[in-house]
């Protein structure tokens, strides 16, 4: 599609989203630093604004209490709050302190999220709170995601008021992402379950480090799940994310077990998880474990926060990856934040059409017809409708 313009900078409409795209992350960091969207004109506030009782909290005695929130089960004394940074032991009393307070609202393509099998081309309404319960060295948002709700400015808007807006926005789902939706449990299934009630779908994207009890919860109210498995080395994950690998695989292999859509991002990070071998045993385990066709995001990664000093992905690494991931028997392996790469189309992987186009975010042609191939008629995986 051409777009002229007077002062002839750019007439091709793939050009300039390539321009535009290529020295961010593809649509992603320097549009979220233009900060979240306002909230029906409501200033966003610094400080604590709510704190609400959780009950994902267990007695221990003396006024300590344990939160059940997450595989870490951190012990609280009185006025203690866990490394999360949002959840507080009040006089033995646990609350969390990011309930209807989200420090981002803003409305994004749902392949930002990243869902390619789902509702292709649609918007959703993202939503996030400060604080996470790791601490990557390479993470995108760590100015909302690791710092304390007093540091950041949010909105006041329970449950309820999210739905509103997502319905007078007329957008399809509500997204729990951005920063880690594990923190703010309470405050994501109270509103999903809104959410649910007016005909949106839920969609969450995850580290994937949950307690089971909590997870189990929220599976009901879920319609697709992107899980960030960051390696597949337990020493990575340690050193470079401050978490353990296993309770994300136990994570995904429930979401598979409850048949949610799941969908996967790997974040492709030069010398520190990129050894080949280590990334063809977890392209096998996920084709074994979660099935041969669950979408794969392999994501280039792109200097920032600690993580400053690495270059980013050479798209050639990506390439060697996606031919690994493919040859180990995945069907739909993707390449983001590289606008105009091949990997960014769905193609049937019976026949080899391409039946979604997309550049960057923007989805540019859907073949698909009631879920499957135009030219052979496979069925395509995914929530289409």
């Amino acid at each position: 599609m051409v777009e002229p313009r007077q002062d002839g900078a750019w007439t091709d409409r793939r050009r300039f989203l390539q321009a535009a795209a290529g020295g961010a992350c593809a649509f992603g960091v320097a549009a979220l630093a233009a900060g979240p969207a306002p909230a029906r004109g409501q200033l966003a506030e610094k400080g604590l604004i709510r704190r609400r009782r959780s009950p994902w909290f267990s007695d221990l005695g003396g006024g300590a209490l344990r939160c059940e929130l997450c595989p870490r089960h951190c012990r609280l004394a009185p006025g203690q709050r866990g490394p999360c940074r949002v959840r507080e032991n009040r006089g033995g009393r646990g609350y969390t302190l990011v309930h209807g307070n989200p420090a981002l609202v803003q409305i994004d393509p749902v392949e930002r999220k990243p869902f390619f099998h789902v509702l292709p081309g649609s918007r959703a309404l993202s939503v996030s709170t400060a604080g996470c319960n790791i601490a990557c060295k390479f993470c995108e948002v760590w100015d909302m995601a690791l710092v304390r709700p007093e540091e950041v400015h949010a909105y006041d808007l329970p449950a309820d008021e999210i739905v509103a807006q997502a319905r007078e926005a007329r957008v399809q789902s509500v997204s729990y992402a951005f920063g880690e939706p594990v923190v703010f449990f309470e405050y994501m299934l109270e509103t999903a379950e809104r959410a649910r009630e007016a005909g949106l779908r839920n969609l969450l994207h995850t580290n994937g480090i949950i307690a089971r009890p909590p997870l189990d919860a929220l599976i009901p109210r879920l319609d697709a799940v992107n899980v960030d498995l960051k390696g597949f080395d337990p020493a990575f994950y340690r050193e470079v994310c401050g978490g353990e690998l296993e309770p994300v695989l136990a994570t995904l292999r429930r979401l598979r077990e409850a048949e949610v859509h799941v969908e996967v991002t790997h974040v492709v990070i030069p010398t520190l998880n990129d050894r080949a071998d280590l990334q063809r045993r977890m392209f096998e385990w996920i084709r074994r474990e979660l099935g041969p066709d669950t979408p794969l995001h392999l994501a280039r990664f792109y200097p920032l926060y600690q993580l400053a000093n690495l270059p980013p992905t050479p798209v050639a690494l990506l390439d060697r990856a996606r031919a690994a991931a493919l040859e180990a028997g995945l069907r739909h392996v993707y390449v983001a934040k590289v606008p105009g790469h091949e990997g960014e189309n769905t193609f049937c992987p019976g026949c080899g059409e391409k039946v979604i186009a997309r550049l960057g975010f923007v989805v540019e042609e859907v073949r698909l017809r009631d879920g499957a191939c135009p030219t052979c008629g496979r069925a395509i995986p995914g929530r289409w409708a």
